[in-house]
């Protein structure tokens, strides 16, 4: 079966229609390339054929490269991978540049056959990379539609020519958000920002699409860079303008990035050297540095992560063979913050909501949290009044636990407090139907004692959102000792149903994220205690790609609510209990009132809006600095191997059982370096007898939470690695 499909009309025009088989979206895989090739030879031999329409059978045109292809690129390309990268890719550059030039004369540039893209609807990455080869590209005037060059937000830049096409189209100024940010826009703000040529109605694509065709000149035909006298918009890097564009791109680059991020640096160094030579040797520079990503752990690491496995996750990977669990009406029991966030995703994905409260006032109150975030959507122009109408339509804010009547699921939000729990459980199972399924939303309470309350435990499971839930996109689904099948069916489903991404890991204490965040929150207030610098601290997360630094996150999370959970934990460990040193740190913020940013005051000061104000210079006062700083190595080795060494823990314990949701989780849940590929990713960069050898220093010097884990002493004895090794042995 063909990827594209190849068609003349009696006018002369040639279609070459994208269409992959039993896919919903199209994606690019070699073969399709090599098919492209060909119908672009066809059109240009036929001397019947005055012009070409590249479009899609489907309703969007292009979702991108498969990245499936991309990740096993180095294996395909043998014994001398980089060779075999630059080569393939360059024969990408081969087919897109042929499309360009058309058969025109190389230099007269007169001669050559009118080539139009036609998108019905999304065209990202190479679904973008091939109408910028095109003379003209045309939109259907789809709001739904998303055009743009993603490429950079899974660890690689576009490397089919669109980096080097579009810096020289918009200049390198006004590519950067779509090169730098992955930014990508609706059809008619595409065209507002030059990456696309016009906007027409749906209905009249291919026509508008074949009557520029047949009224296309020589001149429509010749692209500005193949034009003699052509000079890059903004300035080029010798130019004076262009020389300051550079100057704070290269600046923002690494203050965004930290210098962790390779691919943002090596598509900066890809435009900045390719607007010093002409179009053809900057493709080649544009594929070496592609190809420099793509031999560098990191784009591998993401591409499988935030790509392939978080994808697979979303798809049901580890889904019960069970019929569709899909959610027709939801009851949502608190309507706080947490229950009011989770009706607002609910209902915006079409679900039914009942939203219970103690206290009518109270469940208003959730309603309008949803609101609020509509209204923010109106400003912005993604909502409209009729989609807001719609969405708070479905929910109904009540005190009535009758209302639960026919609700096939039920999320219990309520405080984390297991008596409160077990009453409202009590308080819905008198109403639901028998095969109702119970959910708790529990951070840090095992499901298997909350369980104990419910007369079905085998329809009672947990399901974790992460704060704020309408913007966090990973959801942790916990079974209990005795949860049914049925019962995961259902939770997975809703996560799928609400488009977010959900990982399934069984019961214990602090389940896996906060089980492997704890941690790192206390080690950035550990060594506070030992009067590490906390700027020190702070930096060497970031610089390790973390989204915050340990103190940052204690102050969005709130001390109170630390020093809460570390209560708990102690009384539930007794003499085992390990952080009594960070307790002492914990507990002296809270008296002195400095419960984070919600108090305006915490590890950071804070202005009276709230905003950031640097480090609380308070600190020192009770926990002086000393005299002898660590090194940045140090820091940073104990901030990442405290969350890494728990991720495997939580392994070999069975509270997770797939790498893959312990990295993707990682990196969703808490901002895991993403360039790293999450926790078992980055151990596997370093090599487990490495990290193995890491992790006894630490343990010497710092104590036994940095004892080496069975599992990654057997994997370093044994030369193996957490992604080359069986899933079944791993775990």
């Amino acid at each position: 079966m063909s990827d594209f499909h190849y068609s003349t009309d009696a006018d002369g025009v040639a279609t070459v229609s994208w269409d992959i088989p039993n896919k919903s979206m199209n994606v690019l895989s070699m073969e399709g390339l090599r098919e492209l090739d060909a119908h672009i030879d066809s059109a240009l031999a036929d001397d019947a054929v005055k012009g070409v329409i590249i479009t899609s059978a489907k309703a969007d045109f292009a979702g991108g490269m498969d990245l499936n292809v991309i990740a096993k690129m180095k294996e395909m390309a043998g014994d001398h991978p980089e060779k075999g990268l630059f080569e393939g890719i360059m024969s990408m550059h081969q087919t897109l540049r042929k499309i360009e030039r058309a058969g025109m004369d190389p230099k007269t540039l007169k001669g050559g056959k009118p080539i139009v893209a036609a998108l019905p609807g999304t065209a990202l990455g190479i679904g973008l990379e091939i109408p910028l080869a095109c003379h003209r590209i045309i939109a259907a005037d789809n709001p739904k539609a998303k055009i743009g060059l993603p490429e950079i937000m899974v660890g690689i830049f576009p490397g089919a020519g669109g980096t080097t096409r579009l810096a020289r189209k918009l200049g390198a100024m006004g590519a950067a958000p779509f090169l730098l940010e992955g930014k990508l826009s609706e059809p008619k703000k595409a065209k507002s920002a030059g990456l696309i040529d016009e906007v027409v109605p749906a209905d009249t694509l291919l026509s508008r699409a074949k009557e520029w065709v047949l009224g296309a000149a020589d001149a429509d035909l010749v692209k500005p860079w193949d034009a003699k006298g052509y000079k890059m918009p903004g300035g080029a890097p010798y130019h004076p303008a262009g020389f300051m564009t550079f100057v704070g791109a290269s600046a923002m680059i690494n203050g965004k990035t930290q210098g962790v991020y390779p691919a943002a640096k090596a598509l900066l160094s890809a435009v900045y050297e390719g607007a010093l030579v002409p179009f053809d040797t900057a493709l080649k520079i544009e594929a070496r540095w592609f190809v420099h990503v793509l031999m560098n752990p990191s784009s591998s690491a993401m591409i499988r992560s935030l790509f392939i496995n978080k994808e697979a996750l979303e798809k049901g990977a580890n889904r019960p063979a069970l019929d569709d669990q899909k959610v027709a009406r939801l009851g949502i029991l608190g309507a706080g913050m947490m229950g009011a966030g989770i009706a607002y995703v609910a209902a915006n994905a079409g679900i039914e909501v009942v939203l219970i409260d103690a206290e009518q006032t109270s469940a208003d109150k959730g309603k309008a949290h949803a609101e609020g975030i509509l209204d923010k959507g109106m400003k912005r122009g993604k909502v409209s009044a009729e989609k807001k109408a719609e969405v708070l339509g479905r929910i109904t804010p009540t005190t009535d636990y009758a209302a639960l009547e026919g609700c096939d699921l039920v999320v219990e939000a309520v405080f984390e407090d297991p008596k409160v729990k077990a009453e409202v459980t009590a308080k819905a199972e008198a109403v639901l139907g028998k095969d109702a399924i119970f959910a708790t939303n529990t951070s840090t309470l095992p499901i298997t004692d909350l369980a104990k309350a419910s007369d079905r435990p085998e329809n009672y499971i947990g399901i974790h959102f992460f704060s704020p839930v309408d913007k966090m996109l990973l959801v942790e689904i916990i079974k209990g000792r005795k949860t049914g099948e049925r019962a995961v069916a259902k939770a997975l489903d809703f996560v799928r149903q609400i488009r977010k991404t959900p990982i399934v890991v069984n019961d214990a204490r602090f389940f896996y994220a906060n089980r492997c965040i704890i941690p790192y929150l206390n080690e950035g207030m550990r060594m506070v205690r030992e009067g590490v610098a906390p700027a020190l601290v702070e930096n060497a997360a970031r610089l390790m790609g973390m989204p915050l630094g340990p103190l940052q996150l204690v102050d969005e999370t709130s001390l109170d609510l630390g020093a809460k959970i570390a209560r708990a934990t102690r009384a539930a460990m007794g003499e085992d209990y390990p952080d009594g040193d960070v307790d002492e740190v914990v507990f002296w913020m809270v008296e002195q009132g400095r419960l984070g940013r919600k108090a305006k005051a915490g590890f950071y000061s804070y202005d009276d809006k709230g905003k950031r104000a640097g480090l609380w210079d308070g600190l020192a006062t009770r926990f002086p600095l000393a005299d002898d700083q660590p090194d940045l190595l140090t820091v940073q080795h104990r901030l990442m191997f405290a969350q890494a060494l728990e991720a495997v823990r939580a392994l070999e314990e069975g509270v997770l059982t797939d790498i893959r949701e312990g990295d993707v989780g990682a990196i969703l849940g808490w901002g895991f370096a993403p360039w790293s590929g999450g926790p078992f990713s980055w151990l596997d960069m370093l090599g487990a007898e490495f990290a193995a050898s890491v992790s006894d220093d630490l343990t010497a010097r710092f104590g036994p939470r940095f004892t080496t884990p069975v599992l990654l002493r057997q994997m370093a004895d044994r030369g193996r690695s957490f992604y080359a090794a069986p899933s079944s042995e791993a775990a």
